[in-house]
């Protein structure tokens, strides 16, 4: 190879590293810049003024940054939420040592089926008397059970995650009035 060619090779590639290099700057994260809330996503988050932090304009959260590693970080949460921006949008970073595995779906299952189970035998077991003026209150009992244990199970799912439910019903309402 000639030192000609090896020299023309060796520019091409280094306009392909500066057109990736000035790309990726282009995308990345930096403090003047204005991007969707990966909590909400229906807000925007900026600079907070007079602030080293960022925040929601919509579901109000505080986030400290990183630049370097391109990382948010959620202040106002017990749990450690964390987001790597990845040039076009928000990519959720795993906590370490809080992964949910199989052990825990499996105690969810029992935590729900378990005691309707034991509610619903008993009403097998022991059938009301059909014309008794209680005799739906077994069944309902049952469902009820399932649904209270059901309801904590999806409660703690969403506390986990932080998943914003009441802003996300207030984001459809505000949709649905401006389509009326």
């Amino acid at each position: 190879m000639s030192k000609a060619s090896h020299f023309n090779h060796h520019e091409k590639k280094s306009g392909i590293d500066r057109l990736q290099k000035e790309w990726t700057e282009f995308n990345r994260f930096h403090i003047k810049g204005e991007y969707s809330c990966p909590v909400c996503r229906h807000g925007k988050v900026s600079e907070m003024l007079l602030m080293e932090a960022f925040s929601c304009d919509f579901c109000q959260h505080i986030f400290t940054t990183n630049f370097e590693k391109q990382l948010l970080k959620m202040a106002d949460s017990q749990l450690p939420l964390t987001w790597y921006w990845n040039g076009k949008t928000w990519k959720g970073i795993h906590r370490e040592g809080l992964e949910i595995g199989w052990s825990y779906v499996i105690v969810a299952i029992g935590f729900v089926l378990l005691p309707t189970a034991i509610i619903g035998s008993g009403m097998y077991l022991f059938p009301a008397s059909p014309d008794s003026f209680l005799s739906w209150l077994p069944l309902a009992w049952t469902i009820l059970t399932f649904c209270a244990h059901l309801f904590c199970v999806v409660w703690l799912v969403i506390e986990y995650y932080q998943f914003p439910i009441f802003l996300y019903v207030r984001a459809l309402k505000r949709k649905l009035s401006l389509i009326n």
